[in-house]
């Protein structure tokens, strides 16, 4: 019988109808929160894509070809030493200005390279949780107290989580390392240190490119944005001539690159964001059109791109269709958050940990969402369940951790994620 083969394409046919059909078009909170997603999927292409997750692809990309299996199994590895695996793992993001979404090709980088569940987990929980700017301003926004306990509990999360989740998947851990050590030994073209130079001037692109604005007009913060650009620009002329000199691109591709670059840069010096777009799409096309290595390496940045950007794009304008912009309304209503996040109980706890789970925040923005949610009545509890959960994921980030890690891990993350933020809170808001 027919039915038997074709009943999932009824299923997905009949639902599309049926969602069509019943749209609530006409209802003012609806027809808003179509707009908050689409205002929200746009911002987030124009803000974040080009300067957040391009270089990271790239940043990936490069893992997955110039790191060593033999590197990552060392320090990462399921038999790697697990005070320096976690160690590392854990306080990564320090040095890593990065969001939710933008960890995860990283990430799923190291992982695909052979790093254990455990530091593969604990580095995705805390690229984007331990952001040296992120403590600092919140604990100069919202209090010491709050910024001194989100970076304690962010680190010792990080380490938690790992642990466990090297626990609860040990079986699978064992059979993967199995197939990871009766893998070809790969040989190593270019010493340590220059690969370290390398990732270096990358992960500084990446982090300069994307420093926030202070609130305040002095002081060490501000006077690094100022030049933010400037040095972006210095590291990426870095980039260049390591590419030349330790990865054998011609100099004259290097130099298509450049010429534009700055060509735009003079033309429109108010838009930065566009010479770093030209640069970055000169990168791709010397890349893809070159041989060997740069080859290869535009490859797994593609394959990347093609496995993660649209599932973010989706994501993000999921979470805006559900909970709006900062400030905006979506189909839930904002008032319902600040009713649930009041004082201190496991309800109120629980509840700040889901939605900032599920909410996409950008690297820095969760500090002024939550500046005034307190000042409408948030216990410090639920706020600090927030920033522990909110930075750390995401619905956009949820679905391509699914697409690594499967179903089974990907929930065992999100949960001990939420839990973990839920206890905390409680823990914090008795005693503040």
């Amino acid at each position: 019988m027919i039915w038997k083969s074709e009943w999932k394409a009824l299923v997905w046919i009949t639902s599309g109808f049926l969602i069509a059909f019943f749209l609530p078009m006409g209802i003012s909170r609806f027809d808003n929160a179509i707009l908050e997603a689409f205002h929200l999927v746009k911002w987030y292409a124009q803000e974040h894509v080009i300067l957040c997750l391009i270089p990271a692809f790239f940043i990936a990309g490069a893992i997955a070809v110039f790191i060593s299996q033999e590197s990552v199994m060392k320090y990462l590895g399921p038999t790697a030493n697990k005070v320096v695996s976690y160690g590392v793992s854990s306080v990564s993001g320090s040095v890593l200005a990065v969001c939710s979404c933008t960890v995860l090709p990283l990430f799923s980088g190291i992982y695909r390279m052979g790093a254990g569940i455990g530091p593969a987990t604990a580095f995705l929980y805390s690229g984007p949780a331990i952001n040296v700017l992120a403590i600092i301003l919140t604990a100069r926004v919202l209090g010491a107290p709050l910024g001194i306990a989100r970076a304690v509990g962010a680190i010792l999360f990080a380490i938690i989580i790992g642990l466990v989740m090297h626990f609860l998947f040990r079986k699978e851990e064992a059979e993967r390392k199995v197939g990871m050590m009766a893998m070809p030994e790969v040989e190593v073209k270019r010493p340590l240190w220059q690969n370290g130079i390398f990732f270096a001037l990358m992960v500084a692109i990446l982090v300069f490119a994307n420093w926030g604005r202070p609130d305040t007009s002095s002081g060490i913060w501000f006077q690094i944005f100022a030049i933010k650009w400037m040095i972006t620009g210095i590291a990426a002329i870095g980039l260049g001539f390591v590419l030349y000199r330790w990865f054998e691109i011609k100099l004259w591709k290097l130099l298509l690159i450049a010429v534009p670059v700055i060509i735009v840069a003079f033309t429109f010096p108010a838009i930065p964001l566009l010479s770093f777009a030209v640069g970055a799409v000169g990168l791709g096309i010397v890349t893809s059109t070159d041989k060997g290595e740069a080859e290869e390496w535009f490859g797994q940045t593609w394959d990347f791109t093609k496995q993660i950007l649209p599932l973010l794009l989706f994501g993000v304008l999921a979470a805006g269709l559900l909970l709006g912009r900062p400030g905006g309304e979506g189909i839930i209503p904002s008032a319902w958050v600040d009713w649930a996040v009041g004082g201190n109980s496991l309800w109120s706890n629980l509840f700040a940990s889901v939605v900032g789970a599920f909410m996409y925040f950008a690297t820095l923005t969760e500090i002024p969402i939550l500046q005034g949610l307190i000042g409408n009545g948030m216990g410090n509890g639920p706020a600090l369940a927030l920033l522990l959960s909110g930075p750390a994921l995401s619905l956009p980030n949820m679905l391509v951790i699914r697409s690594v890690l499967g179903n089974k891990k990907t929930i065992a993350f999100i949960l001990l994620v939420i839990i973990m933020s839920t206890i905390c809170g409680m823990i914090f808001g008795s005693f503040f």
